[in-house]
């Protein structure tokens, strides 16, 4: 019987698929915000990606931000790469711990990497070489682990076949994402569930997009399965540009309030991720789409949030 953890250790992915989106800010910026995660206490940062930046301009500046990541040693971090050149890219930048993408269909893994699920696999061991070789470590991430845009539901027993691949091919750890925001509690327990079987030694992962309000629902099925490791955005920001439909993040300050509000400790300070939403708003010129930024938590109600927005935040109506 799996037993809901005490605790679990979040992932902001804002700095990475928050931005993504967006039009390019400047480094300072970027710097600034992660300075307010940093405070937050998040342990792990998704911080950028190395991918082309014709494709994904908003990161283009990757080198420049794993630069200035000794600000904060305390910090794990880690970036995404869609490739082999992208990975030599981020070792040589100094990024040992790296994220390769594949994605659980075809038809995604061609629109979003130009070539098919298969060959990407195959490119696992390769970048798994690379990042051993620096000291760090290979997460596969499995998008489209439930649902593609382009062909329809993914076969469980396909997603699982993909994650037992990437592990013997030297991934060190798995995380599965809901791209499209399609999935539904009984389905993410269901494929927990199988993966465990097929790896068990192997540390699970998930991320999931709120696009029809079920990702939040969602995070709190995979904690009762047992899973730890939860990816989350600054104020919902982010989504993937390859994916039709695919907004909406789960907000790292929900996830927070969710699980603390349930007993499962998370040790991230509610009202400091609040604050550093207001920055990321503030940068990106728009409204951000998470619920509790927009309501205030418990301990920070929407006054006290507005009466900060005339210390830069933007001030909400």
């Amino acid at each position: 019987m799996t037993t809901t953890p005490a605790s679990i250790d979040l992932r902001e992915v804002g700095m990475r698929d928050g931005l993504q989106l967006e039009a390019p800010i400047p480094l300072e910026t970027k710097l600034e915000i992660l300075d307010a995660i940093a405070a937050t206490g998040v342990r792990r940062v998704e911080v950028t990606s190395f991918v082309s930046p014709a494709a994904v301009p908003a990161l283009a500046d990757a080198e420049q931000v794993v630069a200035e990541l000794q600000r904060w040693p305390d910090l794990h971090f880690s970036a995404l790469v869609a490739g082999r050149g992208g990975a030599r890219r981020a070792v040589a930048a100094g990024m040992p711990h790296l994220e390769y993408v594949i994605s659980a269909s075809d038809g995604h893994s061609l629109a979003n990497a130009r070539r098919t699920t298969d060959e990407a696999v195959d490119g696992v061991a390769d970048i798994a070489a690379l990042a051993h070789d620096a000291g760090g470590r290979l997460e596969a991430i499995i998008a489209v682990a439930w649902d593609c845009p382009f062909d329809g539901r993914t076969p469980l027993r396909r997603t699982v076949d993909i994650a037992r691949r990437a592990v013997e091919l030297g991934a060190d750890q798995l995380c599965f994402g809901d791209t499209i925001g399609t999935t539904v509690p009984g389905r993410v327990t269901d494929l927990v569930a199988a993966v465990r079987d097929a790896v068990p030694e192997v540390p699970i992962g998930v991320h999931f997009h709120n696009t029809r309000g079920s990702g939040i629902a969602c995070v709190l099925a995979a904690v009762q399965a047992g899973v730890v490791q939860i990816d989350a955005s600054v104020g919902g920001l982010g989504g993937c540009p390859f994916a039709p439909g695919a907004s909406g993040n789960i907000a790292t300050e929900e996830v927070v309030y969710l699980l603390e509000e349930s007993g499962i400790a998370t040790g991230i300070d509610l009202s400091r991720v609040l604050d550093a939403a207001a920055l990321v708003e503030r940068a990106v010129g728009h409204e951000l789409p998470s619920n509790l930024y927009r309501a205030g938590g418990p301990n920070q109600p929407r006054g006290r949030r507005d009466a900060s927005a005339q210390n830069g935040a933007t001030t909400r109506s």
